[in-house]
């Protein structure tokens, strides 16, 4: 049986939360049921909730995250840097340029 496909936000969408640096505050929830980014519910909060399957240990869940938010992007790993909150569940990304 094939995981669930949850839609992802468009690029557009994740880069209007990001702010003129390029940093993205990022909300982790590791060992969801499934792989998902969801744009904040309310206009208070700009936090992009990031669901990951990977579990917290040794980075797994960081890495795994870096990766979704890379492929709904269109861009590689290699652009994104985690600044800060490795290991907690409140997290700021850089987005770098894309790459063409």
């Amino acid at each position: 049986m094939a995981g669930r496909k949850i839609p992802m936000p468009t690029a557009a969408a994740i880069r209007e939360l990001a702010n003129d640096d390029g940093r993205l505050a990022v909300r982790a929830i590791p060992n969801a049921s499934a792989n998902a980014i969801l744009l904040p519910s309310d206009s208070a909060s700009s936090e992009l909730l990031i669901r990951t399957t990977a579990t917290p240990e040794g980075g797994k869940a960081n890495d795994a995250i870096l990766r979704l938010l890379a492929d709904a992007l269109g861009q590689p790993v290699s652009t994104l840097a985690l600044l800060r909150g490795g290991s907690g569940r409140s997290k700021i990304i850089r987005i770098g340029p894309k790459c063409s």
